[in-house]
């Protein structure tokens, strides 16, 4: 089983959705210790943004390394992303990542009946989600959960799982409290993915 492990977060050590991530594929290790992690730091490591150039294949190593990054994304049985709430929405470095997994024909595919099928289907996406303030479930505000939801859904990918720490920056008492209620709602390894 393999498991690709993605952060965004610019916060470095400070960043909670980086905690949240790494807790999520620890429990995932201990329960498969035959569990294969590779592992991307898109903060550190970042996917090209998508340009005409990227588009048109003009620069043969940036296609070689977006099909990389397509084939890591593809051979994955589970997705663990850390992605902090960014002005409503995600970081745009994840954003850039997604727009190389996001390819017509490889990852979802529109029918003669124009009916769009997803392609990537079988996959479990775990999402830790940090939020500086409180959004909670179906607020209008939120571009980010929604979004993934969406876009994974839209590649096939229907068992995406949130774990969300919500007003970490209101105090140290709030943050600790967000932080300890995340860790205890990270899901079970095994379960059947949908």
């Amino acid at each position: 089983m393999k498991l690709l492990h993605l952060d965004s977060s610019a916060l470095g050590a400070n960043s909670v959705t980086r905690e949240l991530s790494a807790a999520i594929v620890t429990r995932w290790q201990e329960a498969l210790p035959e569990l294969r992690v590779e592992y991307r730091d898109l903060d550190v490591d970042p996917v090209p943004h998508l340009t005409g150039r990227s588009l048109a294949k003009a620069d043969p190593i940036e296609a070689a390394a977006a099909e990389r990054v397509l084939q890591q994304f593809l051979a994955a049985d589970v997705v663990v992303i850390g992605a902090p709430f960014y002005n409503f929405s995600i970081p745009s470095t994840l954003k850039a990542w997604i727009d190389r997994i996001a390819i017509s024909g490889r990852t979802f595919r529109y029918t003669a009946e124009g009916v769009q099928q997803g392609l990537a289907g079988g996959k479990r996406v775990i999402v830790a989600s940090g939020r500086g303030g409180q959004y909670g479930d179906g607020n209008p505000a939120d571009f980010q959960e929604a979004y993934l939801r969406q876009v994974f859904g839209f590649l096939g990918v229907h068992d995406v799982e949130i774990v969300r720490a919500e007003g970490v920056a209101y105090s140290p008492q709030h943050r600790a409290d967000a932080l300890a209620a995340a860790h205890a709602a990270i899901g079970q390894p095994l379960r059947k993915a949908a």
